[in-house]
């Protein structure tokens, strides 16, 4: 698609993308984060999903994007569903928290090395 339609939907998607984005930030990154800083084990497990996110997008290939971060965040999210996980009810606890909730840490942990957006 070319001219002004392909500049609205990129728009479009960038627009949804730092929603989804700052939607896992509100919901996972602020509390886990914090609790990351405090707790070496949870950030070294964050460090090991930031390295395998990053494996798994080629960001040594190509630069990571909120839409590309974003898209992966839903897919993580939708399979866990597909498998049966449900996101905890309240406050995190983030000395017990999951492989999926580590993986969505570690897109806000990654979220915040992109830079702003114009």
């Amino acid at each position: 698609m070319n001219g002004l339609f392909s500049g609205a939907a990129a728009r479009a998607a960038l627009r949804s993308a730092h929603a989804c984005l700052s939607e896992l930030m509100t919901c996972v990154g602020v509390t886990g984060l914090a609790a990351a800083a405090d707790s070496p084990g949870l950030l070294a497990a964050v460090d090991q999903h930031v390295a395998g996110i990053r494996d798994s997008l080629s960001t040594d290939e190509r630069p990571l994007t909120p839409v590309i971060l974003a898209a992966y965040a839903e897919g993580v999210r939708d399979a866990a569903f597909k498998h049966g996980w449900r996101a905890p009810e309240g406050p995190i606890d983030w000395s017990a928290s999951d492989w999926v909730l580590n993986r969505l840490l570690a897109v806000c942990s990654l979220a915040r090395t992109l830079p702003p957006s114009i």
